[in-house]
């Protein structure tokens, strides 16, 4: 327990060296920028700067005075001002940067044990950052005002700028993890306030087991994007970025709201910067049109359940989760709330036939937009499925079991079979999506703990390698600008790490033993095997077809002699393209050999998801 509070004033204390940093360094930077007339007058104002001056001050003052004694006043002042510990909590901080900042040593170990027993420890330990949920969707937010003030044509601030607001946003969404507590299903990190108050309408965030990694892995993925696309972006960099980090805070929105119109909102706000990112710096001529067909078939869908909120606001006379969640509906309402809602979160899965845009999607995106797409984006359908239609309305669930089942098995067969015979690279990664995630659905509708826990790991899982496969696609279309796969073949000559990174991914696709993907599957399928052996029987030959497209993909560009006259540029892997795909690497293989980090989380949340569903 000690060192996981070490960790937190540790942590607290490079986040205020970075806020110095980045004030101190913006001050000077529009202080620069501002003796220029034509900068002053387009793109600056005197508010500004004075504003990043006092901002300046004060954090020197604040960091100078006390280092993140403020930090920890101000947690303890909403959570332990009753225990007692405060007043003890400030003296003890106070003697240990009276001496040193970095004294973190075995002498600061000894203050901490003479001043706190292990039961006041214990409580500090597991205590709940209320405004850390605001906090992470502030962020990529603010990052995005400020970059309004910077010109277009200082990319190399704009690009690190960005990265650093993204990782800084990963950052303290570890805190989620860190101080999440696993024995406990109800939400947490929980965030309250009227919104509209004669409409009954308050703006709620939480999380709880089914969110709090599909919000890391948005946390993680983003600054990977930004990495990825370091040098291919070559117009509209500012916006390009603005449009990353606003989808970023509406997917932490979407996972964190505890409101059904509010999900609506932030659900359908994803589309907007979504929609501009394929328009706009898309591959080919056919962008707009993939752009539009994304845009309309996840809209049109949504209608209906906008429609459905509203029923449920005038039946209930609110939209709050929870009391929604203790209201009974009728069985005929039942069903025809969760058609509405089905028509919205069947085309972001995607599930047949509402998959058509997905793959156009993926092959005109670029390929941070198809890593964003695959990773996340496709798993709002998923999250949907088990945040609503589950719990709300589990009687209608079981109900439609059967059509699910049915969708859901043609998706895996279908899918599969279409992505052997595609020729471009894109496409057929983006098939293989489908199939993928037609499973969780089948894992979804098993109705029990295995089942459930799997569709969840199968959806991380196919986070980190769905995304892993897109970035690879993307490698080698930046050095030979095609993706045709007959331009292909002989990269294991020429590209040694590539060949052993694309080789592992390849592997975990097919649920390689050992790999995140196989955990998932296998619970899936033993979940379903509980319910209907024939759904997990015809689940699982999505295994067998997926090592058919998947290794013959593989050996389709790694083996055989080189093409030297389509392929000219061999090099290999560059270090910060291997530092992108590391950490997906390591999600990967902690996933298959260690599940239990990520079951322990969400075990308890799963278990409540099934007690309400079965009442």
């Amino acid at each position: 327990m000690i060192s996981v509070f070490l960790s937190l004033v540790q942590v607290s204390f490079f986040s205020k060296i970075f806020l110095l940093f980045f004030f101190s360094k913006s001050k000077r930077y529009f202080l620069n920028a501002s003796s220029t007339t034509n900068f002053a007058k387009n793109y600056v104002s005197t508010f500004v700067v004075r504003l990043l001056v006092l901002i300046d001050s004060v954090m020197k003052n604040y960091f100078l005075v006390s280092g993140i004694l403020v930090l920890i006043d101000s947690v303890m002042k909403n959570h332990f001002l009753a225990s007692g510990i405060l007043a003890k909590s400030i003296l003890f901080f106070k003697e240990i940067f009276a001496s040193s900042v970095f004294s973190f040593s075995y002498k600061t170990l000894t203050l901490i044990e003479k001043n706190f027993s292990l039961q006041e420890f214990e409580v500090i330990s597991v205590f709940h950052l209320t405004d850390l949920l605001p906090i992470l969707v502030f962020l990529p937010l603010f990052g995005s005002f400020i970059l309004l003030f910077v010109p277009s044509r200082d990319v190399n601030f704009i690009r690190k700028f960005g990265l650093s607001i993204s990782f800084v946003t990963f950052f303290f969404s570890l805190f989620l993890w860190l101080f999440f507590d696993c024995t406990c299903a109800r939400f947490q990190f929980v965030y309250d306030f009227i919104w509209i108050s004669p409409a009954n309408l308050n703006f709620s965030l939480g999380i709880d087991g089914l969110s709090v990694f599909f919000i890391l892995l948005t946390t993680l993925l983003i600054p990977l994007c930004f990495l990825a696309s370091w040098n291919t972006v070559v117009k509209f960099y500012k916006e390009y970025i603005i449009a990353f980090l606003f989808m970023e805070a509406f997917l932490i929105l979407v996972f964190s709201v505890r409101d059904l119109l509010l999900f609506y909102i932030f659900f359908e706000s994803v589309l907007i910067p979504m929609f501009i990112i394929i328009g706009v710096w898309g591959s080919r001529e056919r962008k707009v049109r993939a752009s539009y067909l994304f845009f309309l078939y996840t809209l049109l869908g949504s209608v209906l359940m906008l429609l459905s909120i509203l029923y449920v606001y005038f039946e209930v006379g609110t939209t709050d989760y929870e009391t929604v969640l203790s209201h009974s509906f009728t069985f005929c309402e039942q069903r025809f709330i969760w058609l509405a809602f089905f028509a919205s979160f069947a085309s972001k899965v995607p599930l047949l036939p509402a998959h058509i845009w997905l793959p156009e999607a993926h092959v005109e995106a670029p390929t941070a937009g198809s890593v964003v797409l695959a990773g996340i984006l496709l798993k709002l359908g998923s999250y949907g499925f088990l945040r609503f239609s589950l719990p709300l309305l589990p009687e209608a669930s079981l109900f439609f079991t059967p059509f699910i089942f049915t969708l859901s098995i043609l998706g895996v067969i279908y899918t599969s079979l279409t992505a052997i015979r595609q020729t471009d690279l894109k496409r057929i990664i983006a098939y293989t999506s489908i199939a993928h995630m037609n499973l969780v659905m089948i894992g979804i509708f098993s109705f029990n703990v295995v089942g459930l826990e799997g569709a969840i790991l199968q959806s991380l899982s196919h986070g980190f390698v769905s995304s892993a496969l897109f970035l690879i696609i993307g490698v080698v279309y930046d050095r030979h600008h095609t993706r045709m796969v007959k331009y292909y073949s002989g990269l294991a000559h020429v590209m040694p790490i590539f060949t052993t990174i694309f080789l592992f991914f390849t592997l975990a696709n097919i649920a390689l033993p050992g790999t995140s993907s196989f955990i998932g599957e296998f619970l899936i399928l033993s979940g379903t095997f509980k319910v209907s052996t024939s759904a997990a029987f015809f689940g699982a030959s999505g295994m067998f077809l997926g090592g058919g497209y998947s290794l013959w993909l593989f050996n389709r560009l790694v083996y055989g002699n080189l093409k030297i006259q389509y392929l000219t540029n061999f090099q290999d892997l560059t270090f910060k393209e291997f530092f992108v795909f590391l950490p997906l690497l390591v999600g990967t293989l902690v996933m298959g050999i260690y599940p239990e980090i990520f079951l322990g989380l969400i075990h308890e949340s799963i278990q409540n998801l099934v007690s309400q569903t079965n009442t």
